[in-house]
């Protein structure tokens, strides 16, 4: 079991609010963006990425944001429904914004780098009146992207949608998603995350976001003193992620629990931490152990930067339990724990 409790008489299982995006990835890779010819198509951001990665391991998804009047708005819309998602509170934004277009440059297993257009953008335009308070209060939890927060109208959006969900006990999952566009200064970004994660009932982030969030507060806390910081806060569980040294929860009874990567042949460098969040949301969901649960999303993570896409490469439950057990089989029983 875990500390978390999840309202089972709510009809949603989860919906995260934000940024959706047309992501561009090379057919050729290995080389650099700029001689790249051929792209394949998918739909990106990391709240979208988390709402396809908790479809596909059989949850109740929706999601509430504003996609472009447009061939790719359709696009965003028709995957979705494809996926189960329900897209009824996904709205058009009205003034000729358009989705993020995001190229992807995979220079080697290691070396990715993201090239995003992002001006006069649709996503950011979610406002607070597109925040339906029944919708919230449908769902057993709510999952609400720091990139969300950068600008208005979105950022009051979010927090409508946080306060709705403290309102009607659902459960409010702050995923810190750094992006460095849009932000006009460190000193913005330090006060509205840290406002969301005072709202929060989970916390999840790099070491590096979570340095960003408590630079006015704090500056170079230990993996410890933030997480003692927002459990104080009143959240009942802190994520704080290292890459490849592996990541570890905190909880509000004072424990601890620390995971370490699966071994796999990378291809890209990016996308593993959204499989990671749907992953480890979903555990948490099914009522398993937190060590459980992080090594669920380790493990999912693994599975993502090997593969090609981010969304359409989602795996289900049970293609991640299967590669648990290969990789156990191949490394040992405890190659996923500290």
């Amino acid at each position: 079991m875990n500390n978390i409790k999840f309202d089972s008489s709510k009809p949603l299982d989860i919906i995260p609010i934000g940024r959706v995006a047309i992501d561009f990835n090379p057919n050729e890779i290995h080389r650099p963006l700029e001689e790249s010819r051929t792209f394949t198509k998918y739909v990106g951001g990391s709240p979208a990425n988390i709402a396809v990665g908790m479809a596909r391991l059989g949850k109740k998804v929706g999601f509430i944001g504003k996609v472009s009047d447009d061939q790719f708005g359709k696009f965003v819309t028709n995957y979705f429904e494809k996926e189960g998602i329900d897209t009824s509170n996904v709205s058009v934004a009205k003034n000729g914004e358009s989705l993020g277009l995001t190229f992807t440059e995979i220079l080697s297993p290691t070396e990715s780098s993201i090239l995003m257009y992002r001006n006069g953008i649709a996503d950011l335009q979610l406002s607070p009146e597109d925040i339906n308070e029944d919708y919230i209060k449908s769902a057993k939890a709510i999952v609400v992207s720091g990139v969300a927060l950068a600008a208005s109208p979105s950022r009051e959006a979010c927090f409508v949608a946080i306060e709705y969900a403290k309102k009607h006990g659902t459960v409010v999952i702050f995923d810190v998603d750094y992006r460095s566009y849009t932000w006009k200064s460190k000193e913005e970004i330090a006060v509205y995350y840290a406002m969301a994660a005072r709202m929060s009932d989970i916390v999840m982030g790099s070491r590096e976001e979570f340095d960003l969030m408590e630079q006015i507060i704090s500056p170079g806390s230990t993996d410890q003193e933030t997480a003692a910081r927002w459990i104080k806060a009143g959240n009942k569980i802190v994520v704080i992620k290292h890459g490849k040294e592996g990541s570890t929860a905190y909880t509000d009874d004072g424990q601890s629990f620390k995971i370490k990567p699966f071994p796999v042949k990378l291809l890209k460098s990016f996308g593993g931490g959204d499989a990671y969040g749907s992953a480890f949301m979903y555990a948490l969901m099914e009522g398993w152990d937190v060590i459980d649960a992080l090594e669920f999303g380790s493990a999912s993570a693994a599975m993502l930067v090997a593969s090609h896409s981010c969304s359409e490469d989602m795996p289900s439950a049970e293609q991640v339990k299967e590669f648990i057990r290969q990789k156990k089989e191949e490394y040992g029983e405890m190659i996923a724990r500290a």
